[in-house]
C-alpha cells in the first residue's frame, strides 16, 4: 500500500517518471498476478502484462485516490480474463491422447502449495463466489473495491464472501484448518 505517497506518485507516474512507474508496478503487481494466476495458472503472467499496457495506455487520463487506482487495474485484469476465457471458448481444440499429456509438466506446480492446493475448492463454489473471494484474498482488496470491480453493491459483495467462506469451511477438512486429526 503507498498510502500516504499515492497523491504525489499519481502525477508523477502519469507524466512517465520512472521511479513512479516502479512503485505502482512493485506494489500492485504481486497481488495482480496472484488474482489472474489463480484464475489462468498458464496465463497468469501473459494476463498481468496485458493489463499493465492498458494501465500505461490510460493511466495520464486516470483520475482518483490509491483505492480508485486498485480498482481500475483490478477492473481491467477482470476484463483482460473475461476477454481470454471467450477467445479461448471459440478457439478450436483437437484432442490429445492422455498419454501425450502424461510428459508434461504442469504450469500450477509454480505455485506455492497453498495456491495449488486451493484450486479444488475455489472449483467448487459458483464462479461469481470463487472470484470474490480471490479479489479479496488475493488481490487484497476491500469489499467496496471488489464491489467496484465486479459491479456489484458492498453488501452484496460481502454476503457472497461470507457464503463462499462457509461453503469452503465445509469443503476443507478438519485436520487441514486445524492440524489435528480427530
Amino acid at each position: 500500500m503507498l498510502d500516504a505517497h499515492f497523491e504525489s506518485l499519481l502525477p508523477a507516474a502519469q507524466t512517465g517518471a520512472e521511479w513512479a512507474l516502479s512503485a505502482l508496478y512493485q506494489d500492485l503487481q504481486p497481488p495482480l498476478l496472484r488474482y489472474l494466476s489463480a484464475q489462468e495458472p498458464a496465463e497468469g503472467e501473459d494476463l498481468a502484462s496485458e493489463v499493465w499496457l492498458d494501465v500505461a495506455h490510460g493511466l495520464p487520463r486516470f483520475e482518483g485516490d490509491e483505492s480508485g487506482f486498485r480498482c481500475w487495474v483490478f477492473t481491467i485484469a477482470r476484463r483482460r480474463l473475461i476477454d481470454f476465457r471467450r477467445r479461448q471458448a471459440r478457439r478450436r481444440t483437437d484432442p490429445v491422447a492422455l498419454e501425450q499429456l502424461a510428459d508434461r509438466q504442469d504450469p500450477s506446480e509454480a505455485f506455492s502449495a497453498v495456491e495449488t492446493g486451493i484450486r479444488p475448492y475455489l472449483d467448487a463454489l459458483p464462479p461469481e463466489q470463487a472470484e470474490i473471494v480471490l479479489l479479496r484474498v488475493l488481490g487484497g482488496l476491500d469489499s467496496n473495491e471488489v464491489a467496484a470491480v465486479t459491479g456489484r453493491r458492498p453488501g452484496t459483495v460481502r454476503v457472497m464472501q461470507k457464503r463462499a467462506l462457509e461453503r469452503l469451511a465445509e469443503l476443507v477438512p478438519r485436520e487441514s484448518r486445524t492440524g489435528v486429526t480427530q
